[in-house]
């Protein structure tokens, strides 16, 4: 286990940009404590590292030259029970942008230095505390969308997928120690054992990382939420849609054909997905220049969408080629909206609702009837499922590890064509080593210095 790696002190603000009740200057190194103790004066006089660890004391923050800068709570944590595994002070001032850059100008005259974006989960990280699959879930829980989000997040961040990993890990380390006593020892003749033990365990690991990917498509959903396009003609209901799934005016709404003329985005959660909603421009043919443009983001967006919720309104003929919105829907994921169903007869509604397909809804957005089954057709759609699964069940969110998985699973191809082909042993233990060290790059215990840095520097500054 690597200790402490370095001797200078980084300090950042771990709190957001802005104006609040409470701002946290955030120190952590070895010898935090000495240089918290040159700008914290607590009524005692007690020196930080005699304080206990884990413990916060009232005192204030004064400079270099003895003036006070602000009434502070510092909490103490001593190494290595801390995030970083390094001693850590959290100096709790008042939260205005002034006086946090005051306090942090302050701790780095006297000797810290400005953290790096992500620094301190990065000593965490290098002093052994976290894996860097786990250090990843702590952007994934700061950026989640949703409570389901959150709890996925933190699965991860608990280990519940580093322990996935490891134990596709152990897998693979014991055929390869299998391989190693065939090809060291070849007059105890373990080769047929070999065989068999190679042919059983590359499956059940090719099935283990089969899963760990097919959970991805729930995970990326759940980290970047899925793209929902609302798209029909003018005044078909697309702005009212939106404003009643968010409870709120996002969108403007009127009678005039072409209102809305540039896409309106947000997200929004429905039964723990986070859904990002893209109300468009009307489609149609139209001599405006600004609504035509519109009208080209509109399919633009169509392009990009994974979901998209088509509306008609049921109480006019459609004005729209259909053979263009077939065009434009196709290999989509598509739940056609009959809206407007208040506006036509009981006899009527009963045909409508008569052959529905399972990608289809009868709607009135004016009175709300079938907005419910709508929204459980989007969680449907979204995930294949009715509902989120638990939480308790580890996900793969990140793009880097889905992609790394997809080589360990390419290598554990090859190696079993190689043993089913009757390869000799050498060439299969390639594959395997291959495929231990695609798996070792998600975890960090295999992964080169460059990568982990660039890894880091895409959280946010102070965590």
């Amino acid at each position: 286990m690597i200790q402490i790696l370095y001797d200078d002190v980084i300090a950042a603000i771990s709190t957001p940009a802005g104006t609040g009740g409470i701002g946290i200057v955030r120190l952590s190194g070895e010898k935090a404590f000495d240089i918290a103790d040159q700008i914290f004066k607590s009524p005692s006089g007690t020196k930080i590292s005699e304080m206990p660890s884990h413990t916060i004391h009232y005192g204030h923050v004064v400079n270099l030259e003895g003036r006070v800068i602000d009434e502070v709570m510092l909490t103490v944590m001593k190494a290595p029970k801390t995030y970083t595994r390094e001693n850590i002070v959290e100096i709790n001032c008042h939260g205005g942008s002034t006086v946090l850059n005051m306090v942090l100008q302050t701790v780095i005259d006297a000797g810290a230095r400005l953290a790096n974006p992500g620094e301190f989960t990065e000593r965490a990280f290098i002093n052994g505390r976290i894996d860097l699959s786990e250090a990843e879930a702590v952007m994934d829980v700061i950026d989640a969308k949703t409570e389901a989000g959150v709890a996925y997040s933190m699965n991860q961040l608990s280990g519940g997928l580093s322990k996935k990993y490891e134990a596709i890990d152990k897998g693979l380390l014991h055929l390869l120690t299998y391989i190693d006593a065939a090809l060291d020892y070849p007059e105890y003749d373990v080769e047929e054992v070999t065989e068999r033990e190679l042919d059983e365990n590359i499956r059940h690991l090719s099935g283990e990382v089969d899963a760990l990917l097919e959970s991805a498509k729930v995970g990326k959903i759940m980290r970047d939420g899925i793209d929902t396009v609302i798209l029909g003609e003018p005044n078909v209901g697309k702005s009212s849609l939106m404003n009643k799934l968010f409870r709120e005016d996002k969108a403007l709404v009127t009678n005039i054909p072409g209102t809305t003329r540039d896409t309106i985005e947000d997200y929004i959660n429905i039964g723990g997905v986070p859904f990002h909603i893209i109300d468009t421009a009307g489609i149609r043919e139209t001599s405006d220049v600004i609504e035509r443009m519109g009208v080209e983001r509109a399919k633009q967006m169509v392009s990009q969408a994974e979901l998209v919720l088509f509306i008609t309104d049921v109480s006019r003929e459609t004005q729209q080629n259909r053979q263009e919105w077939q065009n434009l829907l196709q290999d989509k994921k598509v739940i056609y909206i009959y809206n407007k169903s208040d506006l036509i007869d009981s006899n009527a509604q009963s045909e409508l609702k008569e052959d529905l397909q399972d990608n289809e809804v009868v709607l009135s957005i004016k009175t709300e009837a079938g907005l419910e089954k709508l929204k459980k057709k989007m969680v449907k759609m979204a995930i294949d499922s009715e509902t989120v699964q638990p939480s308790d069940n580890p996900v793969v969110s990140n793009v880097r590890h889905i992609s790394l998985l997809k080589k360990v699973k390419a290598d554990l191809k090859s190696a079993y064509a190689s043993l089913t082909a009757g390869m000799t042993m050498d060439i299969i233990e390639i594959d395997l080593k291959e495929a231990l060290d695609h798996l070792r790059q998600i975890t960090g215990k295999s992964l080169g210095d460059d990568i982990i840095d660039q890894i880091f520097a895409n959280f946010c500054l102070g965590k």
